[in-house]
């Protein structure tokens, strides 16, 4: 073993699922040996973590930087500052809700002209799924997308319009010979329309109205319908941001089945309840909608038991105007929450609630994320010839969240004033420093995930 530029040294390093006191040896960008404690070449430099925790970098494949087109609601440099900030050290961005939708090779290669040079930590891309695009699947591949995006229902933009069985399985097989997920945002219209009347004469202030008017059964129909497609074509197929427990036994026997099905969900809908939501406040508008404390306990019990794989932000940005924060109308305001800054430390404030051990968040938000993006090679382990992307966080301090204090575009998010626990000291990308003691390090000099 040749000599490391450096060691971060410390007594909780999360490797190979055990926190232990371990060295980890970077050289050239890389992870070149995690070893003992005091196993430390004469003279070279350490950052010593003392007892914060040293995990690998959190993976966030669910984000929306909305740039070009849309970068008053967010961009590559903001999302990439705030993600650093909070331990991120890669991000999956989203089809939409930039101008172009990453729907065609073209407008992928204009992304990635706005997105070269502004990025603080390492950024790959999801290829978007639309009626009429079958022919652009493999270019988009071939360019560098590490899978695709769909909507069942009404994106809520008009330049990502859904899909429906005619466009979903032809997509399906073609996926399945690229070898790429198809990602799904699962609820399908028949029973949102059917609700859309009583939405439409309620008070358009309450949340309990908005609730009702996206009912767990949009969710369960969705995902009954992809598991079928999934059992048809042998496609991979990954639920996004699932919401509802009553649909989380047929995700269970899906994988019992042998069938390539996969699923995620958000830190907001491990942390608020539907209950707790104040009439008016549109901060917390999302689809699906946050629901009631009894899901979310379930879902929790199915992410302990392994039923959802991952937690990831789901961080949907928008202007405030666009939110109806004077308002206050659930009817129309946008549908997002903006959080990626904060998943790390809103998870570790609610595993350390219920008594569990760190050790869990390594594998849902880095490993579990990265096997999914494709990366799992290189990105999601503190393990030898892996990236050296790793955070280092203070599980035994906490802070009160002052969304003005924030890095991400747009002062809005749902967490304003809530009091977490875990701070992130210092975020590495490829051994260096891009985030240290409360301010940014350097240069934004992100690499975008694609064929060079």
């Amino acid at each position: 073993m040749g000599a490391p530029d450096f060691v971060i040294r410390g007594r909780r390093v999360l490797a190979a699922g055990e926190l232990g006191p371990r060295s980890v040896h970077v050289a050239g960008g890389a992870i070149a040996a995690v070893a003992g404690f005091d196993e430390v070449p004469d003279g070279c430099p350490i950052d010593e973590a003392g007892d914060a925790v040293v995990m690998p970098g959190v993976v966030d494949t669910h984000v929306h930087v909305n740039e070009p087109g849309r970068s008053a609601w967010e961009g590559y440099e903001t999302a990439t500052r705030a993600a650093a900030a909070g331990g991120v050290t890669t991000l999956v961005d989203m089809p939409l809700n930039s101008i172009p939708a990453t729907v065609t090779a073209q407008a992928f290669r204009d992304k990635l002209a706005v997105a070269k040079g502004q990025c603080w930590i390492d950024v790959g891309f999801w290829g978007g799924v639309i009626p009429g695009n079958r022919a652009e699947l493999e270019p988009l591949t071939d360019a560098g997308v590490l899978g695709f995006k769909c909507f069942l229902v009404p994106s809520g933009v008009d330049e990502f319009p859904h899909v429906g069985q005619a466009e979903l399985r032809p997509a399906l097989a073609v996926l399945r010979d690229l070898g790429r997920p198809l990602l799904v945002h699962a609820e399908v219209p028949d029973p949102i329309e059917q609700a859309a009347a009583a939405f439409g004469v309620a008070d358009p202030r309450a949340y309990a109205s908005y609730l009702a008017s996206r009912p767990r059964a949009a969710e369960d129909r969705a995902i009954e319908l992809m598991i079928r497609l999934s059992r048809d074509t042998g496609a991979a197929v990954h639920i996004v941001h699932h919401a509802s427990a009553d649909s989380l036994s047929m995700i269970s026997a899906a994988r019992d089945e042998g069938l390539f099905v996969s699923a995620e969900t958000c830190p907001h809908y491990l942390h608020f309840a539907a209950e707790d939501i104040p009439d008016g406040a549109t901060q917390y508008k999302c689809a699906p909608p946050i629901r009631e404390q009894e899901n979310r306990e379930r879902l929790w019990e199915a992410l302990n038991d392994g039923v959802l794989d991952m937690v990831v932000s789901d961080h949907s940005p928008c202007t405030p105007d666009l939110k109806q924060l004077d308002a206050g109308s659930f009817r129309d305001a946008w549908g997002g929450i903006a959080s990626l800054q904060l998943g790390l430390p809103v998870m570790w404030t609610e595993l350390h609630r219920r008594g569990r051990p760190i050790e869990r968040l390594g594998e849902w938000m880095s490993g579990a994320p990265a096997a999914l993006a494709g990366l799992r090679h290189r990105k999601g382990e503190i393990a030898p010839g892996y990236d050296a992307d790793i955070v280092v966080w203070d599980p035994e301090a906490s802070f009160v969240v002052k969304v003005d204090e924030l890095h991400h575009r747009n002062a809005v998010s749902p967490y304003d004033g809530e009091t977490l626990s875990g701070v992130v000291r210092t975020t590495y990308v490829r051994g260096r420093k891009v985030y240290d003691a409360g301010a940014h390090v350097g240069t934004a000099r992100g690499e975008l995930l694609v064929p060079s």
